[in-house]
């Protein structure tokens, strides 16, 4: 029955810097602690490189390099290895109790990765998984997923290239793998294709894919965030 779904409330969060992003999610996640409180988090970041959990860290001569080019640089304990953010990505963070959807946090990457697969066909792209991570279109990847999740609570996400430059990219290996590439949706269909086009479609996949309802969160609680 559609009354017994989910109920996810979506945040708008405009332009954020990521370590203003990663506080805004910590408070998210902690509304959890007082029963099941499911929020989508959207935004987008200042240029910034972000690296995930590995058995070392980066060595920060490279760090450094990547700071020169004008971007911030974050260590992160989200799954992956490193990556971009930037204008013209539209990044979601899902802060979710997977008890009220699957305790398996297996399923609940799969379904990211289909909710952007589902986006991507509604444009005409044919994207798909791989053993990597993500999602691609051919040997490019479109969206970058990386989670972090505790006592099945989620948070970080994922990161879908709309008209991001991809210059940024040339810089790294994206998340660590060789020999692979990225695009954008305004590189594939060769248009320009902004976040705000793109938002709608993302929160109708998700809806389907997380049989879910959507619900825009109420201004008092998007304040009490900000704040």
């Amino acid at each position: 029955m559609a009354g017994c779904r989910p109920v996810v409330e979506v945040v708008h969060l405009g332009l954020q810097s990521y370590q203003e992003a990663l506080r805004l999610q910590q408070v998210f996640v902690n509304r959890h602690r007082s029963g099941p409180a499911h929020a989508l988090l959207l935004c987008q970041h200042p240029p910034v490189y972000t690296t995930g959990i590995r058995t070392k860290p980066y060595p920060e001569p490279l760090l450094d390099r990547l700071r020169l080019l004008g971007a911030d640089v974050h260590r992160t304990n989200r799954g992956g290895l490193i990556t971009f953010h930037g204008p013209g990505q539209l990044v979601c963070y899902p802060v979710l109790n997977l008890g009220g959807f699957k305790k398996s946090v297996r399923w609940y990457v799969g379904q990211l990765e289909e909710t952007v697969i589902d986006l991507c066909r509604r444009f005409g792209i044919e994207a798909s998984t791989s053993p990597h991570t993500g999602v691609w279109v051919g040997d490019n990847k479109i969206c970058a997923i990386g989670i972090h999740c505790g006592r099945y609570v989620t948070s970080h996400g994922l990161a879908l290239n709309c008209n991001t430059d991809l210059s940024w990219f040339q810089h790294i290996v994206p998340c660590g793998i060789e020999g692979k590439g990225v695009t954008s949706l305004s590189a594939e269909l060769q248009r320009n294709v902004t976040v705000e086009e793109t938002v709608p479609h993302l929160l109708d996949a998700f809806t389907h894919l997380f049989r879910c309802e959507l619900t825009a969160a109420p201004e008092s609680l998007q304040d009490a965030a900000e704040t």
